[in-house]
């Protein structure tokens, strides 16, 4: 189990995948868009027919500064989320001549063969503290797959009673108790006890270690911290304020996530809140223009913004051998255009 949940950790960057619509955008005589897995891109207009096997590059790919890639200096070598002529285009298609020569597969992926790696934004002083270690091998990290690239895993489970929540934007924290160890971590690190660190700031705030250990199981609890110095405040917390709010609990014995109603049980029992959960009866569906549009919408935290987007679980924890963990994001596009750096 633990290695299948895993491989949901990896992200193709840059793949190669088919064009299987070309759709025309009103009034342009230029561009076009074509749609591959289940994003729509913007392209210029005859450069692709359906069927072509394309070089793919997902938004958040940063790529090397190379010659061919100049055209990218602009938006500092970044894909972006943009808008035009009032359609959203997600990522970046380029020929297969931008590789080397060679036999590719629909699927392949080509992010080392580009250089490409995934863009992160700057990690604040208070932020990055003082590092324990790497985030240990016994906890599995907090990612999601979009959507747009599960169209197949989508159709698999079609029907399957899930919940969502609303999709946070702070900075990831995982809490967890192991053989009477607690410790505590950021998205990729754990981080030494300092009085500055925003986690461990978060963890005295919040009693997390009394919590644990209350419950007398090896067990992990992960969330999202927001407020002052993290993502801009997007949520607008007053001064020194920072919250956390849970969206998963791990048992670390058997690595696994506790299922929905286990999970909102626990965080009762701890007094800690969750991200805010939005449906507890949808049956998944593989309409990824209808998920999209259901990711759009403000925020519960604080309506007067745009809510990043929602995040797809079943009620009942399921493991896919392809993909992992069973969980989804989709992303607003309407957050992505505003908050774009």
């Amino acid at each position: 189990v633990k290695e299948i949940i895993k491989m949901a950790i990896s992200r193709k960057l840059a793949s190669i995948q088919v064009v299987k619509d070309i759709i025309p955008i009103k009034d342009a005589d230029t561009i076009e868009v074509v749609r591959v897995l289940g994003w729509n891109v913007v392209v210029k207009k005859g450069e692709f027919k359906i069927g072509d096997k394309v070089v793919y590059c997902e938004v958040d790919s940063l790529f090397p500064e190379k010659p061919e890639f100049e055209f990218l200096r602009k938006v500092n070598f970044r894909i972006k989320t943009i808008r035009l002529r009032g359609v959203y285009s997600q990522g970046i298609c380029f020929p297969l001549s931008i590789l080397p020569v060679g036999v590719y597969n629909e699927g392949d992926d080509v992010t080392n063969l580009l250089e490409i790696s995934k863009y992160e934004p700057p990690i604040p002083v208070d932020l990055a503290g003082e590092a324990k270690g790497a985030f240990p091998s016994f906890l599995s990290k907090t990612d999601e797959t979009r959507i747009q690239c599960l169209e197949d895993i989508l159709t698999k489970y079609l029907g399957t009673l899930c919940y969502y929540s609303e999709k946070i934007d702070g900075t990831s924290s995982t809490f967890y108790l192991n053989e009477g160890e607690f410790g505590v971590c950021g998205k990729n690190m754990e981080w030494l006890d300092t009085e500055k660190n925003i986690y461990w700031q978060i963890a005295k705030k919040y009693d997390i270690e009394k919590k644990l250990r209350s419950i007398g199981r090896n067990i992990a609890i992960q969330g999202e911290i927001i407020g002052e110095g993290i993502q801009r405040n997007k949520y607008k917390l007053g001064k020194n304020e920072r919250r956390l709010y849970i969206f998963n609990a791990f048992d670390i014995d058997t690595y696994t996530y506790l299922s929905f109603n286990e999970f909102a049980q626990l965080m009762k029992d701890m007094d800690l809140e969750t991200v805010p959960i939005l449906e507890t009866n949808f049956k998944l569906t593989n309409d990824i223009d209808y998920l999209t549009e259901l990711s759009k919408g403000n925020s519960v935290i604080n309506p007067k913004i745009r809510r990043e987007g929602i995040v797809i679980r079943p009620l009942v924890e399921q493991i896919d051998m392809a993909l992992g963990r069973l969980s989804f994001k989709a992303i607003n596009p309407e957050f992505l255009l505003k908050y774009s750096e």
